[in-house]
Order: structure tokens, then C-alpha cells, then sequence
């Protein structure tokens, strides 16, 4: 009885092409995510003084890290054999554009990434790895989001048949099979949004009393956990994980719970407070400028 209302998903993932050339729509979400975390980014070393100089080199280095770092997971994790069993294959792994991203290889290169970034400009503005994690993962949140959308525009990693009424019918993928499928990509950039407009509220309203890594783990805990869930539902994203109790994408998960889990613990025991705490301003009144940040 509800057929009618299930939703024929037909969109052209291309926005526009000329010649062999052509912009997609999920480049277009994924570079809008990296612009999204440039400006938060901004109010946070607005809000406890670090300079929006450190701006730029960190837009670039987390390009760089996401890339390379997502492009890698996936051959690591998923495609393995192909990619490393013939120069054809050892080749594409440079091909980007042909599609192949992991998220958790993503976060890997990310860590990495932000340690070499805050031993090299930490020590001289009074940040850590830490500090500055707690505060990338919530532009993680948006841009995780702005990317399933892509994912949505591309018809790719859905979820299994559904009798939903909200099922897609993913006309545009090659492998559809004629029936309606769980909109997986929505769930998750749903579910992304709301964990950031969470953590950017904690952020804005209780700083002052949190510790460094408690928003990380809190992050890693819902993330990774919101991921594992929806897992269940989602098409194997390749052949081998048939049959699978638990698919490449959750066992994936798991450390990064623990990990959250772990960090909460430590943050709550013994972390530093999750504000920069500038030696020059201690036993000083804030200034008016200083007041007006910490509103």
C-alpha cells in the first residue's frame, strides 16, 4: 500500500561537464566541508586567542591528511588484493576521482596529521594534540554529513531493502536491483549533524568547566557508535564481507569506541582543562575583549 510512496531517486550526480571534464556533486560537498570547519575553526582560535594566521596551514594539512588518508584505508581495509596485487591496480590507488574513501582511515591520517600540526605550532600558542582534536571533531561532524550527502548524489552506500516508505529506489546505480533501499547516507548525515550541533553547543556553554578529551571521546563514542549501528542495515560494500557477523565498517568501529570510552575516563580523571590557559594573563582581570570572547 505504500508503494507510491517510495521515493524514485534519480538525480544526476554531475552538476555540470564540459568535455570529459565535469563537477560532481559530492566534490563540491566535500570541499564545502573543509570551507564549513575553516570558519568554526575561526571563532574557536577567535574565542581563546590563538592566531587565525594558523588558519590556512591547517586547512591544508587537513585536506592533505583526509585524502591520503581515506584513499589509503580503503585499499588497505577493503580492497587489499587488488590494489596491491598488480601495478594496474597499485596505480589507481592515485586515482582519486574513481571513487574509494574510507572514513576510518580518514580519522587515522587526521590523528596523525594534527599531532605533527600541534608539535610544530603547539608549543609556541599553548595547545596540544588534545586540545586541538576536541575542537576538530565537531567540524568532523559537518563534514562527515556534507559528505554522505555526496554519497547520496552518487547513489552508492545505501542501505538493504526496506518496505519503508522512505525507501529510495536508487535508479542511476548500475547494480540496483529494481527495489527500494534504506537511505543509509541520509540516516548517518543526519545523525552527524545533530552529534555536531551537540558538541558545538558544549563547547560554547561549558568550556570553561570541561577537560581536554572529553569532547573527543564523547565524539568517538557516538560517531563510531552511530556507525556500527547503522552498519547492519547497509549493503556490504565489497565481496568479501558476505557472510560477515560483523562488516569491515564495524569491526573498524570498535577501537575507535574504546578509544572514546577510554578518553573520557582519562579526561575526567586527569585531563587539563580544555581551555587554553595563556601564563601571561593569569592573576589579570580579562579584559573587555577577553569577556566579550568568553560570552
Amino acid at each position: 500500500m505504500f508503494d507510491l510512496l517510495f521515493i524514485n531517486w534519480n538525480v544526476n550526480p554531475e552538476i555540470f561537464h564540459i568535455g570529459s571534464f565535469s563537477i560532481r556533486w559530492y566534490s563540491l560537498l566535500f570541499i564545502s566541508g573543509f570551507f564549513i570547519g575553516w570558519f568554526i575553526f575561526k571563532w574557536f582560535f577567535r574565542r581563546e586567542g590563538v592566531p587565525v594566521s594558523l588558519l590556512d596551514p591547517l586547512l591544508y594539512t587537513l585536506l592533505i591528511a583526509t585524502i591520503v588518508g581515506a584513499r589509503l584505508g580503503h585499499c588497505l581495509f577493503y580492497q587489499p588484493d587488488y590494489y596491491f596485487g598488480s601495478w594496474k591496480g597499485f596505480w589507481e590507488i592515485f586515482m582519486v576521482w574513481k571513487g574509494g574513501l574510507a572514513s576510518h582511515g580518514g580519522a587515522i591520517a587526521l590523528i596523525l596529521a594534527m599531532w605533527w600540526f600541534s608539535h610544530h605550532y603547539g608549543r609556541k600558542y599553548d595547545f596540544d594534540l588534545l586540545w586541538i582534536l576536541d575542537r576538530l571533531c565537531i567540524t568532523v561532524c559537518f563534514a562527515g554529513a556534507l559528505i554522505r550527502f555526496g554519497n547520496l548524489f552518487n547513489s552508492e552506500i545505501y542501505g538493504a531493502v526496506t518496505d519503508l516508505p522512505w525507501g529510495f529506489m536508487f535508479m542511476r546505480d548500475p547494480h540496483w536491483d529494481g527495489q527500494p533501499h534504506h537511505p543509509t547516507q541520509i540516516y548517518e548525515a543526519l545523525s552527524y549533524m545533530i552529534l555536531g550541533f551537540a558538541l558545538l553547543a558544549l563547547y560554547r556553554y561549558r568550556l570553561e568547566k570541561l577537560k581536554r578529551g572529553t569532547i573527543l571521546g564523547i565524539f568517538f563514542i557516538a560517531l563510531f557508535g552511530i556507525r556500527f549501528i547503522i552498519e547492519f542495515i547497509k549493503n556490504d560494500q565489497v565481496d568479501f564481507e558476505a557472510g560477515m557477523t560483523l562488516n569491515m565498517g564495524q569491526i573498524l568501529s570498535i577501537p575507535f569506541i574504546l578509544i572514546g570510552i577510554g578518553l573520557v575516563i582519562y579526561s575526567l580523571g586527569w585531563g587539563k582543562p580544555a581551555m587554553i590557559q595563556h601564563p601571561r594573563r593569569q592573576g589579570q582581570k580579562p579584559t573587555h575583549y577577553a569577556k566579550s570572547l568568553s560570552r
